[in-house]
Parts: C-alpha cells; sequence; structure tokens
C-alpha cells in the first residue's frame, strides 16, 4: 500500500519563479505552488473545538488579519524592491488594515463600470501601469506548530498576488474571490516570522472578472495560518440521498488522508452522526485508516442511514453535525472535523427542479458582497444582517452575483434557511461592447482558466446544503470552455445541477433553463412552447432607484404554471461608497463621482436595500408579492379561500391575529386559529366580522355609524409543530390580506342573525373594545354649511374676493390664485397649476429619451381665456374658468385645456380640469395632476388611502389601506440618486395642518374617486437637477402633488417598461378636487372627511 503525503515547499530548492509578466499575462499560468483545492473547514484539536464553528475556537487556526505595513505603487517596477527580505526597513510604510479593498482608504480610487472594462482590451495583456500594493507584517510561531504542516490561506485578493515568508517565495495566485492556500512549513522558523505579500490590481485573470461592480483591490478577506498534524485529514465530501420517499436517508462521507503508508497501519479514523440537539442518533464508528484506504488513492469510505431523518429545506432548514476524527495509534484525537449536515435532495423531473421530492418556488435575490464604507471587505456582522432581513422578508433564495462569497456566508445560509445558487468567478461582459462577447469562451487557450474557476468553487462549498445548484458565471456569451466547465461539474458533483443563463440556444444541454428581464408575454411563450425544461429568471426586477413595478404580476404569474419555479431580483444591496463631501456631509458616491474616464453612474445603486441594510420600498413590496399565505374573498357570505404558498410547511406553523379599523380607530381585535392547509394547497375558510366583532363588545351594534370599515388578517411566525421559524423572532408577521367591510352588514345584526361557527370556523379570541366619542355623524360648523356671500374688490390686474372667514387673490390675466388667508393664516404659496413632469425615476431610463424628444418637460403655456363669473357671488360661488394650451417647443403636439375653479362662499374651493391631446404627441405621460406650493408651517400630514409607505401604481401592495399621519419630511424616500419618490396612493383625502390647528383638506370633489399625492420641501427641477441627495436644499415651502394618475415604475432602468395597464396613455382627461380650509379646534380631519363622504359638506 502507497499512501503519499503531498509535496511540501523546500525553500532550498524552490521552484523558480516564472518573470511577473508571465505570471500577469498568461492565461495558462494560473499560480505557482499553490495547493490542490479543498473543501472548507477549520481543522481542529477537539470535537468541542469543532462544534463550535468558529475559527478563533480552533488551536490550529492563527488570524493573521489586522493591521499591516502597507507600499502603494503605481506599478510593479515602482514597488519597493526586495521587499520581501526579513531585514527590510519598513518602519516608514503605512498602515492598512487587513482584510480591505486599497481605494476604501485613499490608494488610487475606485472605479465602476457595468460593462466596459476600465483598461485596453487586448487579452491577455494588462496596462504598464499596473497599480501594486505590498503587504508586510510579522507573526509568532509556537514550538508546537513547528511540528506540524502549516498552511496559509488566503480567502480573497484582488486580482493577483504573490507571497514571501522569511524572504523565500512562496507562491503565486490568481481568481480574486476563491480561496488560495500554501505550505509554508519549510520557510517558518520558531518565534518571529516575516511575511510578504505583492498584490497587482490587473492581471490577465481580470479579463474574466468584468462584473457589474467597482473596481476594488486588495486583500479583502480574511489571512490566517492553519495548522495540520503530520497525519491529517486535508478534504472531504459529503453526499445526501434519500430512500423511500425520505423516510431513510443515505449519508455518504469521503475522507482523503495526508498519511504515510506506516502511520495508516495503526491511525483510526472515527465518525458520530449528532442531531441538531448534538446528540449522537448512533454510536460512533471506529475503523483503522488502512482497512478503508485503497493502495491507489489516500481516501476512506464510510456510509450510514437514518431512519426516519428531519429534511434540510429552505423552510425547515434543520441540520445534523458531522464529526469526523483522527486519532494515533495511541488513540489520542490528534484532529477533529465538522460539518453540518442536511439531508436534502436535488433532482431536475420532468418541466421541475426538485427539493427532497417537490418542486420548490424560488423567491430570491442576487447578492454581491458590498459594504459603503468597506468594499467587498465585508464583515460578517454584515453577513449575518442580511441573512436576517432575507428570512425577515420572505426570500428563500439567493445568487451569489457574480462569483463565490465568503464561506461563511454559506454556513449562514444553512442556518437560516436560504437556497443558493453558487456562481462562479466568471464575467467577460466587456467583449459584448467589443463585438465579440464569446471571443474568450471559445478560445482553447482560456479554457483551463474557466474550469479551474469552476472547480475550485465546486470544490469549496460542495458540502454545504444551501447550495442547490452551479453556476457556470455570467454574461460571458457561450462557448466550448463553458462546456468544458458544465462537464466537470457534473461528473464531480451528480447531486447538483448546473446553471448558465447565457446558454441561449441550449447548447450546453444543462436541463434548466434561465433568462433575465422578460416581459410576461415572453415568459408566456416560453411556457407555451416545447421546451419542458423548469424555468426560472435569474434576474428580474431591476431594483434600482424608485422600483420595481409590477412584482405582484410576476410572482402570480409564476403561481400560474408548473415549469415557471421563481426569480431573483436584481439585485440585494446599493454599491455606493460613502464619502464626506466638503460641506462636511454624507453622500453615497457612484460611477463618475471619482473622476473615472469610464464608469456607468449610478447603475451601482440598484438594491433592495441601501448600504446600510436600511430597506427601500422595493423590497416591502417584494416581501407582499412572495408572501406564504394568501387569502381571497369568497362569494359567500363570511367565508374566505386561503392559500398556503409554503413548499413544505403546513399554514398551522403560523399564528393568526386579526383586527377590525372603522374610520381610523381600532374597534376589535383578537387571535385565531390558522387552518391547516397543506403546502401549495386552498381551502375554504369560515371567518365572520360579526362574530368577531360581538366578541369583542359583547354585543351588537344596531347604528352603523362607520364611513369605512375594513378588516386585516395577519400570519405571523410562532412555535408551532415546526417550532419558531428560523431566524424570524416569534409573533413576526410573515403575511396579511386586508377586505373592506361594508358597515350596515356587519353591525346592524341581531343576535339570532350571527352565522353559527361549526368545526370548519377559524375558533377566534377577542380583546374587548368600547366606541369612542369621536365616532358618529358630526355636525359642521354654521360657516360650513351655509354659503355666504362673497365681497369682490378690484385691483386692476387682480380681484380681491373675501369671505366670513377668507380671502383670496385672483389674477385675472391667467385665472391663477395668488393668495389665500383662512383666520388670518396663509394657505398658499403657489397656485395650483397642471403638473404632467415628474423628476426622472431611474426606470424611466428609456422612456425619459422619448419624453425629452418630445419636449414633455419644456411645455409653455399659452392663455387663451379668462373668465371670472361672479353673477352668483351674493349666493356665495364665483366661477373662474381659464382655456389654455400646453404647447412644446419645435413642435405642434400639445394639449387644450381648460380648467374651472369654483370658490364658495363657505370657502371651499372645486377644481376641475380637463385635458384634451392634440397632434402627434408622446404615448404616455409621466403624471397628470395638480402642483401647487403651501407654507412650511403645514408640515402635519394625514390621510386616508394607502401607506405608511409610498406607493404607485404598479407598488401598491404593500401599502394597505388606512389612516394615517406623519410630517412632511417623513414622507420623502431619500434615494441616494434624486428622483420621484413619497407618492401615495388610492387616497381618499389628504390635509396638512400647522401647530395651530389651521389647514388645508383636499379630497375628490365627489368624495369616492381617489388620487395619489406627494409633498416634499423640494420641486421637481429640485429633484432632477440634484445628483446627490445630500445636494438638496429645502425650499421655504412645501411643494403638494395631487394625482388623478402617474405612469407606473416598471423596471426599464434594465427590464421592461411599465405594463400596459400600469401606463398613463396621453388621451382625454380630467380630474376634479376639492379643497377645504379648516381649523382642528372645530373639526378634525377624520370628522371632516365623515361630514363630505356621507354628504353633509360639499
Amino acid at each position: 500500500m502507497s499512501v503519499e503525503r503531498m509535496n511540501l515547499v523546500d525553500p532550498h530548492n524552490e521552484q523558480a519563479p516564472l518573470t511577473l509578466n508571465e505570471l500577469l499575462q498568461s492565461p495558462t499560468v494560473l499560480h505557482q505552488q499553490r495547493l490542490h483545492d479543498r473543501a472548507y473547514f477549520i481543522p481542529c484539536a477537539s470535537a468541542s473545538e469543532a462544534l463550535t464553528y468558529e475559527r478563533g475556537a480552533s488551536a490550529y487556526f492563527q488570524q493573521l488579519s489586522g493591521t499591516w505595513k502597507f507600499s502603494y505603487a503605481s506599478s510593479p517596477e515602482q514597488a519597493p524592491a526586495a521587499c520581501w527580505m526579513p531585514q527590510y526597513d519598513d518602519s516608514d510604510w503605512d498602515e492598512i488594515p487587513v482584510p480591505s479593498n486599497w481605494q476604501m482608504h485613499g490608494y488610487g480610487k475606485p472605479e465602476y463600470t457595468n460593462i466596459l472594462y476600465p483598461f485596453p482590451v487586448e487579452p491577455p495583456f494588462v496596462p504598464h501601469e499596473n497599480p501594486t500594493g505590498t503587504y508586510r507584517r510579522t507573526f509568532w510561531i509556537e514550538p508546537s506548530w513547528m511540528e506540524q504542516r502549516v498552511v496559509l490561506r488566503f480567502e480573497g485578493v484582488d486580482s493577483a498576488f504573490r507571497v514571501w515568508v522569511n524572504g523565500h517565495f512562496i507562491g503565486y495566485s490568481q481568481g480574486s474571490r476563491i480561496p488560495a492556500e500554501f505550505d509554508i512549513r519549510p520557510a517558518l522558523q520558531q518565534g518571529m516570522n516575516q511575511i510578504t505579500v505583492q498584490v497587482y490590481q490587473w492581471c490577465d485573470g481580470s479579463y474574466l472578472e468584468d462584473q457589474d461592480m467597482w473596481w476594488l483591490s486588495g486583500i479583502f478577506r480574511d489571512v490566517y495560518l492553519l495548522a495540520f498534524p503530520t497525519e491529517h485529514m486535508w478534504d472531504f465530501t459529503v453526499r445526501t440521498h434519500l430512500l423511500d420517499n425520505g423516510k431513510r436517508a443515505q449519508l455518504d462521507v469521503d475522507v482523503e488522508l495526508c498519511i504515510s503508508e506506516e502511520a495508516a497501519q495503526s491511525h483510526t479514523f472515527a465518525w458520530t452522526l449528532l442531531n441538531a440537539a448534538r446528540q449522537p442518533i448512533s454510536p460512533a464508528n471506529t475503523i483503522l485508516v488502512c482497512d478503508r484506504c485503497q493502495q491507489s488513492e489516500p481516501i476512506i469510505r464510510v456510509s450510514t442511514t437514518v431512519e426516519a431523518p428531519t429534511l434540510w429545506s429552505a423552510e425547515t432548514p434543520y441540520l445534523y453535525h458531522l464529526v469526523l476524527e483522527l486519532r494515533d495509534k495511541n488513540q489520542e484525537v490528534i484532529q477533529v472535523i465538522s460539518q453540518r449536515i442536511g439531508f436534502r435532495e436535488v433532482k431536475l423531473t420532468g418541466t421541475n427542479l426538485l427539493v427532497n421530492g417537490k418542486a420548490i418556488m424560488f423567491k430570491g435575490v442576487n447578492r454581491h458582497e458590498f459594504h459603503p464604507d468597506h468594499g467587498r471587505a465585508i464583515p460578517y456582522a454584515t453577513m449575518v444582517e442580511d441573512v436576517r432581513l432575507m428570512k425577515q422578508f420572505n426570500l428563500n433564495a439567493v445568487r451569489t452575483s457574480h462569483y463565490p462569497n465568503d464561506p461563511r456566508f454559506y454556513a449562514l445560509c444553512d442556518e437560516a434557511g436560504l437556497y443558493v445558487i453558487d456562481e462562479a468567478d466568471l464575467e467577460t461582459h466587456g467583449f459584448q461592447a467589443a463585438g465579440c462577447w464569446s471571443l474568450l469562451s471559445e478560445d482553447e487557450t482560456w479554457k483551463q482558466a474557466y474550469v479551474e474557476r469552476m472547480q475550485r468553487m465546486v470544490i469549496r462549498d460542495k458540502n454545504a446544503p444551501s447550495v442547490i445548484m452551479w453556476s457556470l458565471g455570467n454574461e460571458s456569451g457561450c462557448g466550448p470552455n463553458h462546456a468544458a466547465m458544465a462537464e466537470w461539474a457534473q461528473q464531480y458533483d451528480p447531486t447538483r445541477p448546473v446553471h448558465y443563463e447565457g446558454d441561449w440556444s441550449n447548447m450546453l444541454e444543462l436541463g434548466i433553463r434561465s433568462t433575465m428581464y422578460p416581459t410576461l408575454e415572453a415568459i408566456e411563450k416560453v411556457v407555451q412552447s416545447d421546451d419542458d425544461r423548469p424555468y426560472i429568471l435569474c434576474e428580474f426586477a431591476h431594483a434600482m432607484g424608485n422600483g420595481p413595478g409590477a412584482l405582484k404580476d410576476y410572482v402570480e404569474m409564476f403561481y400560474r404554471y408548473p415549469k415557471l419555479q421563481g426569480s431573483f431580483v436584481w439585485d440585494w444591496v446599493d454599491q455606493g461608497i460613502r464619502r464626506e463631501r466638503e460641506d462636511g456631509r454624507q453622500e453615497m458616491a457612484y460611477g463618475g463621482d471619482f473622476g473615472e474616464l469610464i464608469h456607468d453612474g449610478n447603475f451601482c445603486l440598484n438594491g433592495l436595500i441601501d448600504g446600510d441594510r436600511k430597506p427601500w420600498p422595493a423590497l416591502h413590496e417584494y416581501k407582499k408579492a412572495i408572501e406564504p399565505v394568501k387569502v381571497y374573498a369568497s362569494s359567500e357570505p363570511g367565508e374566505y379561500i386561503i392559500e398556503n404558498r409554503y413548499d413544505f410547511l403546513p399554514l398551522s406553523c403560523l399564528r393568526g391575529h386579526y383586527s377590525i379599523i372603522a374610520d381610523g380607530e381600532l374597534i376589535a381585535e383578537g387571535t385565531f386559529e390558522v387552518p391547516e392547509v397543506t403546502p401549495r394547497e386552498r381551502a375554504a375558510w369560515r371567518w365572520d366580522a360579526r362574530t368577531a366583532i360581538r366578541a369583542a363588545f359583547g354585543h351588537t351594534i344596531s347604528e352603523p355609524a362607520f364611513q369605512h370599515m375594513w378588516l386585516r388578517f395577519s400570519f405571523r411566525s410562532g412555535s408551532g409543530t415546526y417550532g419558531t421559524i428560523p431566524w424570524l423572532p416569534v409573533g413576526h408577521e410573515v403575511a396579511w390580506a386586508q377586505f373592506e367591510l361594508e358597515p350596515s352588514q356587519v353591525l346592524q345584526l341581531q343576535h339570532t342573525d350571527c352565522i353559527q361557527e361549526t368545526a370548519a370556523s377559524s375558533t377566534i379570541s377577542s380583546s374587548k373594545s368600547s366606541l369612542t366619542s369621536g365616532f358618529g355623524i358630526h355636525t359642521a360648523p354654521a360657516g360650513m354649511m351655509s354659503l355666504k356671500p362673497i365681497s369682490i374688490h378690484d385691483q386692476g390686474a387682480s380681484l380681491i374676493l373675501t369671505g366670513s372667514s377668507f380671502t383670496m387673490e385672483i389674477n385675472r390675466s391667467d385665472g391663477s390664485l395668488l393668495s389665500w388667508r383662512f383666520h388670518n393664516t396663509d394657505l398658499l404659496t403657489g397656485s395650483p397649476r397642471l403638473q404632467l413632469w415628474r423628476a426622472v425615476i431611474d426606470n424611466d431610463r428609456y422612456l425619459v429619451k422619448d419624453w425629452r424628444n418630445a419636449r414633455l418637460h419644456q411645455l409653455k403655456k399659452r392663455i387663451k381665456q379668462v373668465t371670472i363669473d361672479s353673477s352668483r357671488a351674493a349666493e356665495g360661488m364665483i366661477t373662474v374658468t381659464t382655456c389654455f394650451r400646453l404647447g412644446a417647443p419645435a413642435f405642434m403636439w400639445g394639449l387644450a385645456c381648460e380648467q374651472i375653479m369654483t370658490i364658495q362662499g363657505n370657502g371651499i374651493i372645486q377644481l376641475h380640469i380637463d385635458v384634451r391631446p392634440e397632434g402627434c404627441h408622446p404615448e404616455v405621460l409621466p403624471r397628470f395632476g395638480y402642483e401647487l406650493g403651501i407654507p412650511a408651517g403645514l408640515n402635519s400630514c394625514s390621510w386616508y388611502g394607502r401607506g405608511p409607505g409610498e406607493s404607485y401604481v404598479d407598488s401598491k401592495e404593500a401599502a394597505a389601506i388606512g389612516w394615517y399621519e406623519a410630517k412632511v419630511d417623513d414622507l420623502m424616500v431619500a434615494y441616494e440618486k434624486p428622483q420621484e419618490n413619497g407618492n401615495r396612493t388610492d387616497t381618499r383625502w389628504v390635509s396638512f395642518v400647522n401647530t395651530q390647528g389651521t389647514g388645508l383638506f383636499f379630497t375628490s370633489s365627489s368624495g369616492v374617486d381617489t388620487f395619489d399625492f406627494s409633498a416634499h420641501r423640494y420641486s421637481v427641477m429640485d429633484l432632477e437637477n440634484a445628483a446627490h441627495h445630500a445636494d438638496l436644499v429645502p425650499r421655504s415651502d412645501i411643494v403638494l402633488h395631487l394625482d388623478k394618475a402617474q405612469n407606473g415604475l416598471g423596471s426599464n432602468s434594465c427590464g421592461p417598461r411599465a405594463l400596459p395597464e400600469h401606463e398613463l396613455k396621453c388621451k382625454d382627461m380630467s380630474f376634479s378636487l376639492q379643497v377645504i380650509p379648516f381649523n382642528c379646534e372645530t373639526l378634525s380631519p377624520r370628522q371632516l372627511a365623515r361630514l363630505v363622504h356621507s354628504g353633509i359638506l360639499s
């Protein structure tokens, strides 16, 4: 039997290093003296160390991350000479933290591109000016480590590097986001040692790393030492298989040993499988190494079968623990490895990707590793926060776009329950711009570079249960090199499918179809085609700035067709770099802010969360779209249809809570038992609001005094059969549904009319409640009910109108409202005017070109006629009719408009406008509504409509109908690149008041129709002209928008424009509003709303 130890580096007989040019510019030279790859694990000296899964707990681990000496040069030639020698004096060098990107610490500058390479494209050559960072530090080696094999591990270095220890050349590696290990034991000495690492910003591998992100350099992941006993386990592979439809499971383990033939005769190997509580599920198994090792290879293969296993999925991430031990001839443990085991099986069967025999739905996101202060050197705490947020917002999958992530991230996904598409560090998008996207993918010279990137990722992450699919990379064309990657992966790991979106012609026959940013129509065509592969969207819903829209529409289509298996939003986190401005304020910099010649602007700001991990409105919308429970109203009174969209969990794992709100006040709430609905099924559900109200009050209510009543169901994480849903606190809301109730049907009910609860009904537990005095129909003040005469004072160019409690001034030339005072309080700073433009959002990216080409943003007004009818002034009624045309400079198209403003003696203004397009006008408009200015003091806003956050016609599912209050400044969403924001849809009324309680109340003229509103301290052009939020200077008043409608958000920064039903078509339109001045001492906004909507006041 011949079991040989791996070759060690001999500092007295080193491999002659290649020249630096040969290393950096030869696609066939990928490393020198790097150890062959292995699965990620930290060797430990005991099981207690290993089961902590903490690097620092191991006696065989030494951290080298920390403060290093650092020298930056513009090219390798300018780097310090012979700086790898131990005696080199680095006392005058700077210091830099490791891990970090050197651009984040003032060396060089960050460059952001989406597609283009920031250097000349002539592979494999890189610029002579190749920024170089040299790192030095010392470290201590204890005597016990001198008796072991010592491995130096780099988790990530961008883009290539050489390393020396005590003046000895150790090796070279490239491949930025894949680990590199070197055996440094022969170069070590007991006590103090010195290490030098020289990092190069560009190498031939940079052509393969053109991902949509900042180009950042340096040692950006941890560096550390690992000690391996002379005889040790070097690598291992675990695979799980389900038997008898999951009633039993088989665990296969292959362990690669580095052991001498002599030691193999006496050393033993033991393995134990523990459950989640760390209790053995079977006795430990011990074997003599030589009994299992094959003569030709030092690998031990063992298997075990588990009866009635608890299976791993994203919804039930149950983890067992495998402990592997190597013992010497005295049965002393010399090395231990622990590994989390998730029993799960992934298969491609028919039209579906199956996990544990069930078709799953990906509710995923693409995740770049990024932090606004640390670049790609993302702290572990940030990884934890990312996973926590993903779980709390109903996500179940992540694509590591577009490179392997820090290995600790996968362990978090294992624990929390996230499916992972693990993607190779490969993208050559810049060749698309050069007209030959597949150039390198078809070039045999680059084949090994492609394949090695796949190999190193797969081997590192092969034991992570969360990884259920490998990806060949991103946007690299398609060619034989991809085929070689796929062939190797499928042979090495047949337990997982392989993914690649760029295989448009199915040349690779990967078994799964994947596309980016299709329209719904395009998806429908795929569904109806004869392509029976499962279909996912590896990128969709470009979350750049305000948007995306239509998330609900896509998700509902996914559930409509079995072969559709979900999607991954682009992307998780904004990639803005925090920097301090000259004025001391902070901003998140994007492309071009550092003076780059080539950049893609704010295209890096497309996350569902900002850099500080604060969710944008889009994440709330996505959570709602993918929530695991859907409730629909049935045609039968007191009955609902409840749908379970979990793939594995029954709905009984959740807790139910209901609330009934009438005119903004909670009148009943309680809990209910969630029906036992199995995954992907629907069931009829009896739940009657009358029973809940009777339980809350102890009686029924005979007088239905309410105008609006809403029932809300809330589904929250609990501690039922399946325990607390992982990473969710007990009581966390995972889904909700809302239904409008008819007060007269709910409240005017005798006890004998109540629907009797049956076995199918939901068990209700209710809190007792009582009605407050705020309900009931109020009587309006006498001054508001009667239309008193309006006096008119002619000022020549204007008219002064005076009522019992107001004065206003009308411009005779254009019919505008110059001023308006109510109870001696100014209510207006800018007359209501028609506004069709909005501050362009990122998702208007392509549509705005049509708008600007049509000069929609430059419309000019021509007054045709102003008619002031004061014939009924004595009756308290004056009408101002203004006919005008808005025309586009240089074009004949325009909008014929007629506005009628009716001023009533009680101070109420009725506004109505009709618009008729003329000529060859744009197809769609940004918005249609009024813009006006109101004093800054009217900064207390309350409304009845959707809230509390912003909403738009195609992004409003997460905004519940309700009664809300907020300060004007809190209505804004501070997107880093300012744009349209803070809109609220389906508004029945909105009011703004000052600290004295005086203000304005806006509602539709019918009191029934809804509208949109937004209020800011900034105008449309203030927002549009600002490059960063910090550029905005608040105005001295409030800019208020009251819109009949806005165009949908869509996803047109990279994907489709808004759906046709969400577009604001340019056609004949009209809009009516009532504007009511009031004082809260007389009536609150809610009381005023009741008067208006009951028809008492109009």
